[in-house]
């Protein structure tokens, strides 16, 4: 495997991009040809918010090809090319050989919720410390345990020992995380439901690693009221979700909402203000969760 490395202006970096991949490139990636200088730009946006410009001025993208030959034929074509100007090849390289497998798995360790609730991936053996434990590896469904949104979900439901979470809704289950969560902590009625039949597939297949028993499937499965209702997606599909979600809480229920920034707090208190009175219950790396009660 050899990779074609190139410098180019915020303008040449589409045409660059889609010309790589006309030539066979495996991969394309672009980065900020200035990062970690003090040039470095700031480039992406928060949840909700369009970035600031459509890319770096000066960026550098990175093709991986088969063979050395086709990456400086690539280099070649591109070299010969009007819109070139202003570019220009940095390296062919080899790209040296890793265990990909074991340097995915190198990112995640094990996650503490409480000093005595973890997500552990598989390749890893629970703490000591460890009484209740998910068994979760990275898939393509949201939701390992790392981000702060989880984190503060899981802790909610951890900080409900001795008390019945009765049915529970995980709407927008991704990994099924918050769903397996509430079975750990004693619910024995869930559903949980996603818009994406992968993460429905990905619940099932995590709860069955877990050894628990919950129900998944599209959000139309969903049905009757909740004593809990949990849902982590972000604050505008919240907002356009409040009637529904509110729908689905029993009297003497409870709410769970996260994927809020702080920012966001007022807008989500206001969507839900004609069913509900939402409150900040935690708060982690500018992330929020907000409860409220029925």
């Amino acid at each position: 495997m050899f990779e074609l490395i190139l410098l180019a202006p915020v303008d040449e970096v589409e045409t660059l991009s889609e010309a790589l991949d006309a030539l066979d490139a495996l991969s394309v990636s672009v980065e900020d040809a200035d990062a970690q200088t003090p040039a470095e730009q700031a480039l992406f946006g928060e949840p909700d918010m369009p970035p600031p410009k459509a890319g770096w001025e000066r960026s550098r993208i990175v093709s991986l090809f088969a063979t050395e030959a086709l990456a400086r034929d690539a280099a070649g074509v591109l070299a010969a090319q009007d819109f070139f100007a202003g570019c220009r090849v940095v390296a062919v390289q080899p790209v040296p050989e890793q265990d990909w497998v074991r340097l995915t798995q190198s990112q995640f360790a094990p996650v503490d919720i409480t000093p005595e609730f973890w997500v552990v991936p598989t390749w890893h053996e629970p703490p000591a410390e460890a009484k209740q434990v998910i068994r979760l590896d990275p898939g393509l469904a949201f939701g390992t345990g790392t981000h702060p949104t989880t984190r503060m979900c899981l802790r909610w439901i951890a900080g409900r020992t001795g008390q019945d979470l009765g049915r529970v809704l995980d709407y927008g289950c991704g990994s099924g995380i918050l769903a397996i969560g509430a079975a750990k902590f004693g619910a024995v009625d869930i559903d949980a439901v996603d818009i994406d039949p992968a993460a429905v597939e990905s619940t099932l297949a995590n709860a069955e690693a877990n050894h628990v028993a919950l129900k998944a499937g599209l959000p139309e499965t969903a049905s009757g009221q909740y004593r809990t209702v949990l849902a982590n997606i972000l604050a505008t599909p919240l907002k356009v979700l409040a009637p529904l979600l509110c729908a689905h809480v029993e009297k003497g229920g409870h709410l769970v909402l996260a994927g809020i920034l702080e920012r966001q707090a007022d807008e989500l208190k206001q969507a839900y203000a004609p069913y509900c009175q939402l409150k900040v219950h935690d708060a982690q790396e500018g992330w929020i969760l907000m409860t409220a009660g029925f």
